[in-house]
């Protein structure tokens, strides 16, 4: 049952993002959709010791804001100096920073694309390949998508032979369902809940929804342990 997964890509992201790029056989980044502020698309949390902070990729305004993820663009070019700056600051003292320092530093300081897609593809491409993830990335511009959401939705799923479109529970409130069962596609939904907790720095309470990076800084090699689909996966 080959399954497909379509979500916008978002900077940096947390656990569950990769968990379902490891579970499907074809990952589809959907950077065809409207870009949104104040989303997971340009930010993401780390753990400091009063919470979380946001790391944020800061986009140029276009007009009334509206424009599609992959036509957005940095405003900042020293945006990833300073991330990697305070990334340095926080997780300097997790056990597992010093084995993974030279990969991310080269990752932050390499000359860096001007669209936010490209951004976020080099850091999901590079993070799939410490976690072991092999996993087929597309882009949406690849695919004729047309119609409604739950068309565009569809209309990649048939064009990649699809029997099953995993989706995050979210996507309840507007798919219809009922255009993928006439085209015999499954559609599954990807739980999110009841995933292990590890050892953080600085103090409780545990925070399950920050960067993955936070989760390889402190478990190194045995990040995939603390994720679900890795024992699932054939």
């Amino acid at each position: 049952m080959k399954k497909i997964a379509i979500i916008q890509s978002n900077y940096i992201p947390w656990k569950g993002y990769f968990d379902i790029i490891n579970y499907v056989d074809t990952f589809v980044l959907y950077d065809d959709a409207q870009y949104t502020k104040r989303d997971w698309r340009n930010r993401n949390k780390i753990k400091v010791p009063d919470g979380t902070l946001w790391l944020t990729i800061p986009i140029e305004v276009k007009g009334k804001y509206y424009q599609k993820i992959k036509e957005a663009k940095i405003a900042d070019k020293d945006w990833n100096k300073k991330h990697w700056k305070t990334i340095t600051f926080f997780y300097a003292k997790a056990p597992y920073f010093n084995e993974y320092r030279e990969i991310f530093e080269q990752l932050y300081l390499d000359k860096m694309p001007e669209y936010l897609s490209l951004i976020n593809y080099k850091f999901i491409t590079a993070i799939n390949k410490i976690l072991g993830i092999t996993t087929p990335i597309r882009w949406s511009w690849e695919f004729e998508i047309k119609g409604n959401k739950s068309e565009k939705l569809l209309n990649i799923c048939k064009q990649l032979n699809a029997q099953v479109y995993v989706s995050g529970p979210s996507a309840k409130n507007y798919l219809d369902i009922n255009l993928f069962k006439q085209e015999n596609i499954s559609i599954e939904w990807f739980d999110y809940q009841n995933y292990t907790e590890y050892k953080q720095l600085f103090s409780p309470p545990f925070i399950h929804n920050v960067s993955i990076i936070d989760l390889i800084f402190n478990t190194g090699k045995n990040a995939p342990k603390y994720m679900k689909t890795f024992s699932q996966k054939d």
